[in-house]
């Protein structure tokens, strides 16, 4: 397959294209969280326990993941139980470790929602070269992981360029 002519772009209309579509998401996690009877929170928290597939992640693996506290996460999983969408089962190699298993009927209700919009995507991949497809693949790995230090840098304090504000309470 030979790709299709791309035109020119620099590294800021590479960056305004991506904060744009970040926005976009946000607002599009919003409405489908809402859609779902469900906060940003708990649809991402869903998100990562439907990625583990047939591997259930630990709840500690669960807040790691999401940047949330045990008791935190506790909170969504009651959540997430109540709505129907998964459910807490003991882990058969350590009895005092907490799996999350999402429910079935969860998997085909998330699917229908998500799925007109990965159809689309797949069809915008189709018109890319398997090198192309790479170098996204490649990108969007390599940037997740920039994100995930960086957030990680912002939640230690370590990052100077980064101020930490603070709520005061009005009286």
């Amino acid at each position: 397959m030979e790709g299709k002519p791309r035109p020119e772009a620099t590294h800021e209309q590479a960056l305004a294209g991506m904060d744009q579509l970040i926005a976009l998401s946000l607002v599009g996690q919003q409405d489908i969280a809402q859609r779902l009877g469900l906060n940003v929170t708990d649809l991402t928290c869903l998100g990562f326990v439907l990625a583990a597939g047939d591997d259930p992640i630990s709840a500690g693996a669960l807040a790691r993941q999401a940047g949330l506290t045990t008791g935190a996460v506790t909170g969504v999983l009651n959540r997430l139980e109540r709505a129907g969408y998964a459910h807490r089962e003991a882990d058969p190699a350590d009895r005092r470790r907490v799996r999350v298993v999402a429910d079935p009927a969860a998997v085909v209700t998330v699917t229908a929602v998500y799925e007109p919009f990965y159809r689309r995507l797949n069809e915008l991949f189709a018109g890319y070269t398997p090198g192309e497809i790479a170098v996204l693949s490649d990108w969007f790995t390599r940037a997740g992981d920039l994100m995930r230090t960086y957030l990680e840098e912002i939640r230690r304090d370590e990052h100077a360029g980064v101020p930490r504000t603070r709520r005061t309470r009005s009286r």
